[in-house]
């Protein structure tokens, strides 16, 4: 039988008032509230959440995507988004998140509020002549040259040293283009994320974190950009969207067990504080860092105990959530009550 889930696409004030959350009936979706905030949730089955395959994982980024926005077209300008395959099994689940992470979604939303992402994307416009250009340049045909002196036709081997000189000078290209546009529009960002891009030919895949009032100048500088490169670059803007590059919120389950051995690793009390955590860290890496020790078991046993100490540093963290005192609880039925981590998707 599969199991039925609740799967959130993001958080949102509750200041909008009933009229704006009547809006979701009927559309799939529906508000799960906590006190001033709400998450937008749709029941939809676990297995539908599948990141191994490649063509499912695509169907739910557009349509979580998707859903977010459809949310801001219908009057919810400030939505938190949550991270990509957020389910939980239940309502009560819901709120736990909710609770937990209350003042942190708080915290965000009142950054969010006048603020949107707007992805920008540069290509060339025409890189099969680009890549034709480079390949006559002086240093290449000099390349050339040189590597035919000893044979009268270029060797794989020779080939492949031309072809990595194109790439480095490709990247050279890009990277010089790639410059110039953040230069002239880094003035209109409070943020910028920079994404992987996909080919040679993509020179930029960023995200702008900007002012709602200052969209019309920044789309502005874009448009002098694209007059000024005369069809040598193509720019894509996609938005105004959700901040997603710059204020996701992810839900971390932590495990009590690993608490636990977290503690034993580093040797502290059951009552703490994050400082004594630091310290007691950086004693035991002292002893076992691979640059002091040369033994296979010491590395083994440095990375035991810094993944002890990142365990710990959540375990605290999500302490801090609802316990503002400075010492912490490391006791096992104190730790069962605080296995829920809300934060910020880095």
């Amino acid at each position: 039988m599969t199991a039925k889930g609740l799967y959130i696409y993001g958080i949102v004030p509750n200041f909008y008032g009933t009229t704006q959350f009547q809006t979701l009936e009927n559309s799939g979706v529906y508000a799960v509230t906590f006190q001033n905030i709400s998450a937008i949730v749709s029941e939809r089955d676990s297995s539908e959440v599948n990141f191994s395959d490649r063509e499912s994982l695509a169907y739910l980024l557009v349509h979580h995507q998707e859903t977010i926005e459809e949310l801001q077209r219908k009057g919810f300008t400030m939505i938190l988004p949550m991270r990509l395959g957020t389910i939980v099994t239940s309502t009560d689940e819901v709120l736990k998140i909710l609770t937990c992470g209350h003042d942190l979604i708080i915290d965000a939303l009142k950054k969010i509020e006048y603020l949107t992402e707007i992805d920008l994307v540069v290509t060339w416009g025409d890189f099969p002549g680009l890549l034709q250009d480079i390949s006559t340049h002086p240093e290449i045909n000099a390349l050339k040259v040189e590597l035919l002196q000893n044979n009268h036709a270029l060797t794989k081997v020779d080939q492949v040293k031309v072809g990595m000189l194109i790439k480095e000078r490709l990247d050279t290209e890009n990277k010089d283009v790639e410059l110039k546009v953040l230069d002239v529009l880094s003035p209109y960002g409070l943020d910028i994320k920079m994404h992987e891009v996909m080919n040679d030919e993509m020179i930029l895949n960023s995200a702008f974190l900007i002012n709602r009032n200052k969209r019309e100048k920044f789309e502005h500088a874009i448009d002098m950009l694209d007059e000024k490169y005369q069809g040598v670059l193509n720019f894509k803007l996609i938005g105004p969207l959700p901040c997603y590059s710059f204020f996701t919120l992810e839900v971390v389950a932590l495990n009590a067990d690993k608490v636990d051995q977290a503690r034993k690793a580093l040797g502290v009390r059951e009552k703490i504080s994050e400082q004594e955590i630091k310290r007691a860290y950086l004693e035991k890496a002292k002893q076992f860092h691979p640059d002091n020790n040369h033994d296979s078991s010491d590395t083994e046993n440095f990375n035991i105990i810094l993944e002890a100490y990142h365990s710990l540093l959540d375990y605290a963290a999500s302490v801090r959530q609802s316990v503002k005192d400075e010492v912490i609880s490391l006791a096992k039925e104190d730790v069962a009550g605080n296995l829920i981590l809300v934060k910020i998707k880095d």
